[in-house]
């Protein structure tokens, strides 16, 4: 990867020549507009062009295109596009990036399709950017769990409990030996149970609970705001000894997830709650891989990825992918830890292990330990049971057969993913 240049890989769909279509696109993103200018000579391309790296053509999937694509749609043709783009023309400034590799180009009416799937970044990124201040070493320490998968859980219900209510909650959770609780994206600083208020609640229950156990559960509490609000809401979660803030990566912006991680005492769980509205299409907008690239280097320690036999939309492969996407060196910064979401329960532990290989991940699991027959501490039980069990190698079968709490997971939740 070259030092002075930044590599955008997109999947394009385009009635057009696909070497002519590409051209459009990284003239539109660079030096270029509808007619060569005065002003465009061929020194200046030379030096500050969007240069098209490789194009290859791939299968068509049958989907429909994009509104206002000139041409026939039967002629349509796909490829996948690589373009190399000056550092100068933007420099290791992530908004500034942006607007070059997703900024109009989902408006040029020569592409019925367009999505960007990978970045490939320079190391003058991560000289400005210095990613997870905390990460998986960190996260580790701060919730006393040294070793195997890292069990956790949402706020459930979502909205609607009181704070005293929620200490309730909290404390029995704790009790459980959760490691980690977060406030569900929905919760943020409403009327009903504002910040302050669920911090002066929560607290001082985690607080005693470490006084007589040595070891704290790591709170995350949903700050989102406008960025004017972020270091204050941070603030008075560290004040009262909190170890964790939550903050909606797509909400409060990249330069928001940045401005926070800048002024951070405690790791940031980043939710990637409105994804889908840029990622869940596969004629527009932005893959996961490239988007948790620019999450990670802006502060993200934790960064959801979805789960296998999960709620939403993404296939196995899909979240699969996502984990090994987060899990993957970039730049030299701190490794961030993979948030495992979205309907999981005990029953998912040996299927996911097996195809990741790691417990070096954070598995939330909302209604997988709430919903549990036998209430929310044999929740917490079957997960950790469950993820024991396949890290040491034994199969699912076994795991329910040694561990009561899975067994009755399994009559809630359905049979174990072998």
């Amino acid at each position: 990867m070259s030092t002075h240049h930044v590599i955008a890989t997109y999947v394009i769909e385009t009635s057009l020549p696909l070497q002519h279509a590409a051209e459009v696109l990284a003239g539109e993103q660079s030096t270029g507009t509808f007619v060569r200018v005065q002003r465009e000579s061929d020194d200046l391309r030379a030096r500050f062009a969007a240069q098209v790296e490789s194009l290859q053509e791939i299968p068509l999937t049958g989907s429909s295109p994009l509104p206002g694509a000139v041409g026939d749609p039967a002629g349509r043709r796909r490829a996948v596009l690589r373009l190399r783009f000056p550092l100068d023309n933007f420099g290791p400034s992530l908004p500034n990036l942006l607007a070059a590799v997703a900024g109009n180009l989902f408006e040029i009416k020569e592409l019925s399709a367009v999505r960007l799937i990978d970045l490939d970044l320079p190391a003058a990124f991560a000289e400005r950017y210095h990613g997870p201040r905390f990460g998986v070493e960190g996260t580790r320490r701060l919730m006393g769990a040294s070793d195997g998968a890292m069990i956790g859980t949402i706020i459930k219900p979502s909205i609607g409990l009181a704070p005293t209510e929620l200490a309730e909650v909290v404390g029995e959770l704790a009790e459980a030996g959760i490691d980690f609780i977060k406030d569900d994206e929905l919760q943020g600083n409403g009327p009903s149970s504002p910040l302050s208020a669920r911090v002066a609640a929560v607290m001082p229950v985690l607080h005693r609970y470490a006084d007589r156990t040595g070891r704290m559960p790591m709170y995350a509490f949903n700050i989102t705001d406008d960025i004017s609000r972020l270091e204050a809401n941070h603030d008075l979660v560290v004040a009262a000894g909190g170890t964790c803030v939550m903050a909606c990566v797509n909400l409060v912006g990249l330069t928001g997830l940045e401005f926070l991680s800048a002024h951070t005492a405690v790791p940031i769980h980043g939710h990637r709650t409105m994804f889908g509205a840029i990622g869940r299409s596969e004629q527009v907008g932005i893959g996961f891989r490239a988007w948790q690239k620019i999450a990670r280097l802006s502060g993200a320690d934790h960064l959801h990825t979805n789960g296998i036999s999960n709620k939403f939309y993404e296939t196995d492969d899909e979240v699969l992918d996502s984990i090994a996407a987060v899990r993957e060196p970039l730049l030299g910064i701190a490794p961030t830890v993979p948030v495992l979401s979205s309907g999981q329960w005990g029953g998912l532990a040996h299927a996911t292990y097996r195809a990741v290989g790691t417990t070096d991940l954070l598995v939330l699991a909302g209604g997988g330990i709430h919903g549990h027959p036998d209430g929310a501490a044999a929740g917490v039980s079957s997960m950790r049971d469950a993820w024991a069990s396949a890290a040491r190698g034994e199969s699912a079968q076994e795991a329910v057969e040694r561990s009561g709490a899975l067994r009755r997971a399994t009559e809630v939740f359905g049979p174990v993913r072998v």
